[in-house]
């Protein structure tokens, strides 16, 4: 406690200190969640604190402006709020602090720690939004990515500074797959972004992955479901400033985001509540456009040589790869990764659908020879998979199709190739050996 309490003091004497006034001002109106506040306008972006009575107080974000006011949405609940409420700016307004002791712990999105352990000295700040570079500041993807998963490494390879997303309905495994990515990937820093999920997933997660010896280079930031929407979109933007922090160091970041679906939902949600008209089925524009903006943030940096490498879960509502968010997703990410329930139903995992699959840099970073093999092993189960049912109704003569014929010859070798196990880790490097040796000749 007297440790606690002189790392305190020291924070509090390193603070700087701002010579001009303290913006305040007052609630005039509260409508759910979003509240308009009169007195000097705070930029936009910026954190407020708010009196309410027996002298509890809440945060607010300055979400936009209206007629003189300024709309803040809580970062909390209206419980014992009440009209003419003081409201006091907090902070550097659109700023986030972020340094080397955020490695090992899990933070909120105001970066307080949630993990029951002692406050964290972060000296640094990086803007909330990021520091957007050029387009020809960012570095080619030419460096392979070990993920850990044989299917993966083999038939969709990662390069690092690559975007890829992971694209699946609700219980087809994909939460296990990135359980999989997160414990086992090769980087220098894992930054795990757990928005919108169950607070059991989140709570399971922090007791898996931070212990052992890789504890110092996972750092996670989670908001469940039930916090408030620009809470949770703050929270993306966070893991996205954090990442790009660490790359600034020259460092290699493994950023995992799941999922971006909740993401789009919550902006959705600031998006209704300030008026903005919903286009693709519901999604106002600025919401897929969050999307996009979050995903720029990753890649390889010229300047510094670091990289970072993103990892990002799309929820298919419905199972309907056509949703809005799904297919924004798809057009600005450098490959993706489909779930098949189909497969999953049938114990098959993880659940891959190699044929729907795809990695766009995958032939910049892996061998003639083994992006030959994984064009073969593609065409033999996307052969299988078409001819399935003429195989189940014995419709289908031996002959017919030389390329199904040998499909069902190697299907189990294939299906031995595709499952892997929950735990298991398999290399890049073994997994481009275990590709060549089941694409191998007969004679060979």
């Amino acid at each position: 406690m007297i440790a606690e309490l002189q790392l305190d003091l020291a924070r509090i004497r390193a603070a700087p200190v701002a010579g001009g006034p303290v913006l305040t001002g007052r609630v005039v109106a509260c409508d759910g969640g979003l509240i308009e506040v009169a007195g000097p306008p705070p930029p936009g972006g910026s954190l407020g604190l708010i009196e309410k009575d027996a002298g509890a107080e809440c945060l607010a974000e300055v979400i936009g402006f209206r007629a003189g006011h300024s709309l803040m949405m809580l970062l909390g609940d209206t419980m014992l709020l009440r009209p003419q409420a003081r409201v006091r700016a907090l902070g550097q307004p659109g700023e986030v602090r972020v340094g080397e002791a955020l490695l090992g712990r899990a933070v909120d999105a105001l970066g307080d720690p949630i993990d029951g352990g002692p406050r964290l000295d972060l000296p640094q700040a990086w803007p909330l939004a990021g520091k957007r570079e050029g387009a020809l500041e960012r570095a080619s993807v030419e460096h392979p990515f070990d993920c850990g998963v044989r299917a993966i490494n083999a038939l969709a390879a990662m390069g690092v500074g690559q975007r890829l997303g992971i694209m699946a309905g609700s219980g087809v495994g994909k939460s296990v797959l990135v359980d999989t990515i997160a414990g086992h990937a090769v980087a220098d820093v894992t930054v795990v972004a757990l928005i919108g999920e169950r607070a059991r997933e989140v709570s399971d997660f922090v007791n898996r992955h931070m212990a052992g010896a890789r504890r110092g280079g996972i750092i996670v930031v989670a908001v469940p479901a039930d916090h408030a929407p620009n809470l949770r979109l703050r929270a993306a933007q966070y893991a996205c400033a954090i990442g790009e922090y660490f790359r600034s160091q020259g460092k290699r970041v493994l950023l995992i985001l799941d999922s971006l679906t909740r993401v789009a939902h919550a902006a959705r949600e600031l998006a209704l509540v300030l008026g903005e008209p919903g286009a693709a089925r519901g999604y106002p524009p600025s919401a897929l456009a969050a999307i996009t903006r979050l995903v720029e943030r990753a890649g390889n940096s010229a300047r510094s040589g670091g990289a970072v490498t993103g990892i990002y879960t799309v929820l298919a509502d419905g199972d309907d790869t056509n949703d809005p968010v799904v297919d924004t997703a798809r057009a600005i990410l450098d490959g993706h990764i489909v779930l098949s329930r189909e497969l999953a139903s049938r114990g098959h995992y993880p659940a891959i659908d190699i044929p729907a699959s795809l990695s766009r840099v995958m032939d910049d970073v892996v061998s003639a020879p083994v992006a030959a093999a994984a064009r073969r092993l593609r065409a033999l189960v996307a052969a299988r998979e078409g001819g399935r049912d003429l195989v189940m109704m014995g419709a289908y003569r031996a002959g017919g199709d030389p390329l199904l014929d040998e499909a069902l010859a190697l299907s189990g070798a294939i299906d031995a190739f595709l499952v892997q196990g929950r735990g298991e880790v398999v290399a890049l490097a073994d997994s481009h050996a275990a590709l060549l040796k089941l694409m191998a000749p007969p004679d060979a």
